[in-house]
This record gives C-alpha cells, sequence and structure tokens, in this order.
C-alpha cells in the first residue's frame, strides 16, 4: 500500500445560502474563500493549490473555467486550480481530491471550495440543468424532472416498505427546524406536517415542501497536513476516511429503486478505514435533496435498518436529542441546495461541530461527524468522517 498522509481541516468559510441578487458568480467566491483563509489562520502564500467543485455554471450564468477564476478572485495566482464537476456531489469531490492532494504528499496545504448560482435562469431552465445530473438521453429527453426520479424512488420505498408521506413530511419539519437556528440558512422559519402535506404535489409522492431549493452560495475550506495543522490551529479537525463509489447513471438500470447502493458502498468503506461503527457517529449531515433522500441515506449509512428509515425518523430519532443527530445545520432542504457547494458546506458544518462552535445548533459533546454528498439519484457518492484533532 502507498503510504497516505493524515490530512486535518484548519478553516472554513462560507457565505449565507439563498438568493442573492445583490452578489455576482465572483463576489460569492471571494466572499467564502476570504472567510476560510482568515479563519485558518495562514497567509495566501501558503496555500499550494486550489481544488473547487461547480455543477454548471455554464448553464446558469454563463461562465466556465472556473478553476482560474477562483484563484483570480483570491489573489492566488500562479499556482494550480482545478475544477471539479460530478453533479450534485461536485464539492464533495473537490474535497476528496484535495484531500488526496495533501495526503500524497504533493502538497501540505491547499485551498477546496464550492459554488453556484443557480437563481439568474427561470425555473425551467434551472430544471433542465440540473436534470443532466441524470441521464439525458433516457430520463431528461424522455420528460423525467429530478423530482420525477425521486418520485419514483419515493414510491418504490413505499410499496416494498409501507413508508408514508407524512414520514417524508416529518424529515422536512425537522430540517427546517434545525435551519431556524443556522445564521447561513435559506429557510430560517419552522414548518408543520400538515404545511407539509397541503403545500401541493410536485410529483407525487413528493410535494413543494419535500423538495430542497433553488439556492446561491459559495463555501471554501482549508486543507493541511495533520503535521502542518497541528503546528498552526488549535482547532483543526482531522479527516479519518474520504470514500467515493458509483452506480448507474439512469434509473432503469440499478439493482433496485429503493437502495442507493454506492452510498451503502462508500459509507462501509468510510466505517473500515476510520475504525468504528455507525454506532460511534455523533451525527451526520447527509444529502437530502429529496425527504426520501435522507430516508434513503440513513438506512444506506447502518444508522438504522433498512426500510426502517421513515419510522426512525418520525420516532424521533434523528433529531438534535436523538440517537443519531441529522443534517442539524438544516440540510439541503432548510439550509439550502446551491449543488457545486454544498459538499463542502457539510464538511463546514462538521468542522463547527466538532469545535463546539455551531451555538444554538450544537450536538452534545460530539466525538465523530459523517458527510454524505451524493451526484444525481445517486450515482455518485461522498463520505467522509471526522474527529477534533
Amino acid at each position: 500500500m502507498v503510504f497516505m498522509r493524515s490530512v486535518s481541516i484548519i478553516g472554513g468559510g462560507l457565505t449565507p445560502f439563498g438568493e442573492h441578487w445583490d452578489k455576482n458568480f465572483k463576489e460569492l467566491i471571494a466572499e467564502a474563500g476570504v472567510n476560510a483563509i482568515k479563519d485558518s489562520g495562514v497567509e495566501r502564500k501558503d496555500i499550494e493549490a486550489v481544488y473547487g467543485g461547480c455543477m454548471a455554471s455554464g448553464r446558469f450564468v454563463g461562465q466556465e473555467h472556473i478553476g482560474a477564476l477562483i484563484a483570480d478572485q483570491l489573489g492566488l495566482n500562479p499556482i494550480p486550480s482545478t475544477r471539479l464537476e460530478a453533479a450534485c456531489a461536485s464539492g464533495g469531490v473537490a474535497l476528496r481530491t484535495g484531500i488526496l492532494a495533501v495526503a500524497s504528499g504533493a502538497y501540505d496545504i491547499v485551498a477546496v471550495g464550492g459554488i453556484e448560482k443557480m437563481t439568474e435562469v427561470s425555473t425551467e431552465d434551472a430544471g433542465f440543468a440540473l436534470g443532466g445530473a441524470g441521464d439525458q438521453e433516457t430520463e431528461l429527453f424522455m420528460g423525467a424532472s429530478f423530482p420525477a426520479l425521486y418520485a419514483m424512488m419515493a414510491r418504490a420505498h413505499m410499496e416494498k416498505y409501507g413508508t408514508t408521506e407524512e414520514q417524508l413530511a416529518e424529515v422536512a419539519v425537522k430540517n427546517h427546524k434545525n435551519a431556524v437556528n443556522n445564521p447561513n440558512a435559506q429557510f430560517r422559519r419552522e414548518i408543520t406536517v400538515d404545511d407539509v402535506m397541503n403545500s401541493g404535489y410536485i410529483t407525487s409522492p413528493l410535494k413543494l415542501l419535500d423538495c430542497s431549493p433553488i439556492t446561491d452560495g459559495a463555501a471554501a475550506i482549508i486543507l493541511a497536513s495533520t503535521e502542518k495543522a497541528k503546528e498552526i490551529s488549535d482547532t483543526a479537525v482531522e479527516i479519518l476516511a474520504s470514500t467515493q463509489a458509483s452506480d448507474t447513471l439512469a434509473l432503469a438500470q440499478r439493482r433496485t429503486l429503493y437502495e442507493t447502493d454506492a452510498a451503502k458502498i462508500a459509507g462501509d468503506q468510510a466505517y473500515k478505514k476510520a475504525g468504528i461503527t455507525p454506532k460511534d457517529i455523533s451525527f451526520a449531515e447527509v444529502h437530502d435533496c429529496f425527504t426520501i433522500a435522507e430516508i434513503m441515506a440513513i438506512e444506506s449509512l447502518g444508522f438504522c435498518k433498512k426500510g426502517e428509515g421513515g419510522k426512525f425518523t418520525a420516532d424521533g430519532n434523528t433529531q438534535m436529542s436523538g440517537e443519531i443527530p441529522i443534517n442539524p445545520s438544516g440540510g439541503l432542504k432548510g439550509k439550502g441546495h446551491p449543488v457545486g457547494a454544498t459538499g463542502v458546506a457539510q464538511a463546514i458544518e462538521a468542522y463547527l461541530q466538532l469545535n463546539g462552535k455551531a451555538e444554538k445548533r450544537q450536538v452534545k459533546n460530539p466525538e465523530y461527524g459523517l458527510t454524505h454528498n451524493v451526484g444525481g439519484s445517486g450515482a455518485t457518492a461522498v463520505v467522509h468522517i471526522y474527529k477534533k484533532l
């Protein structure tokens, strides 16, 4: 085996998530990046490479060549700066790439960012851009929007395991409640199960409040070798595992519609690498682009038995006071989902929680945190496990 160094997070920064009519794409990158550099305590000259996650900036704002743009906006030229794209898992893949770069010994300190500005196009155009995360030829061209793909997964889960629409609604209610205490969240207001049930179908059984929103935002973190992190920071968070797995792009080719195999494989590998089990995880940020996605995630990651995610959630086990707090940030549903930034924002939440800096949404005495970032309808899954250094 090739020797790989330990890697830690030494700083993070993000913008508020929401509709940013007063800030352009470049300004969002600059705000998150500057905040991360300041938080880390390093100088710009110390950063040796940049990795940025971005899904569809060409369709959303007409801008490509994002790697160079990030370095330009942060005054980091002439260091190498690379864009990573894996649909909604772009941020998670960028994070994993940055980790591997430091772990390999190629660099000691790198910056990782994620960015998306989604609100400057029509809802129809945004849906078309997001639909490219699935199989364009056999799904999007045939009229299957992303809500429709997840609706099929929800329907299959309901028919297989008896999951109910009310149980799906409980996911949204819990995540909105958590988002109230996140100053950077898009939706800082509580909702009820009745609100979800009466919010109108987007594609049955998913309703408006089962779906994450269209969001603008950026997030950035600074990574360092753990040896270097000990010299720089007293708030460093070690990344114990970084894993990634794939599944078929089109749902029609999947083994089942009610499970996410890539997430299970990535999760199992992460637990093995970290030397822990799901029971050891203190909290998790999972990819709840739709409420059914969170239910399938907690099953795939071993927080509850297969098929019991709906009941497990409805019984309160994923609340802040529950057995395993899920999405203390508010998740994609409450915090917002600027697709390229989401995976990096999840890592920032883990960094804050493990340092006891999450304020009113702070998990009690966390030891291990986990993040789970998904691309498309599950074709890419990235899992990270963290512990305070």
